[in-house]
């Protein structure tokens, strides 16, 4: 049964956006090849996404906030902060890694659509980062760790693990000897937050 204007939903255009995605890349992939997807017309597609951009923005937002939703689990729990800057750091690196094996040329398409939604990935950074200070700040309030300024210090830990998520190092991340070199890093920061 195909979709009827009536039963179209955002996310079901989204669904059917990132399979064209998939099987004909961002250069390739219209919203005409998303509508015949969908068995529906590409003026339906456009009542929910008023043009091409909003629509690859909207798939953008919803594949970068899937890593998001799952770290905020980490980041509020009650518990050690140091154990869960660990393994929040952790589930990052295993998500990207995992985004990168299994589908890469999915992962491929998202890096080239992430660098033309700067306000998305603008904003995903924020939360990302936000999520970071909270456990800095849970551990500076509980004397695991030491610093002056927890937002600062978030910042600067993302920074610092950035060749276990930025998509430019994906080619690395299957490298032999990758995980230990992940570990020591997030041992010498939480070393450094610890004071």
């Amino acid at each position: 049964m195909s979709p009827t204007s009536e039963t179209l939903t955002a996310e079901r255009i989204l669904e059917a956006t990132e399979e064209v995605l998939r099987r004909h890349g961002p250069a390739k992939a219209t919203v005409v090849d998303v509508a015949r997807a969908l068995g529906v017309s590409h003026g339906s597609v456009y009542r929910h996404f008023r043009t091409k951009a909003a629509l690859r923005e909207a798939v953008t937002k919803r594949w970068l906030d899937r890593a998001t939703g799952m770290l905020a689990g980490i980041a509020e729990a009650d518990r050690d902060p140091e154990a869960r800057l660990r393994d929040w750091l952790a589930a990052l690196f295993e998500a990207k890694r995992r985004k990168a094996g299994d589908d890469p040329e999915l992962f491929a398409t998202y890096t080239v659509l992430t660098g033309e939604s700067v306000e998305t990935v603008v904003e995903h950074l924020a939360e990302l980062t936000g999520q970071l200070t909270r456990i800095v700040r849970d551990g500076t309030d509980a004397g695991a760790f030491t610093v002056a300024d927890p937002a600062v210090a978030a910042r600067a830990v993302f920074q610092a693990t950035g060749r276990y998520h930025d998509p430019a190092y994906a080619r690395e991340w299957e490298q032999p000897g990758a995980e230990a070199e992940f570990t020591a890093v997030v041992d010498l920061l939480v070393r450094g937050l610890r004071g």
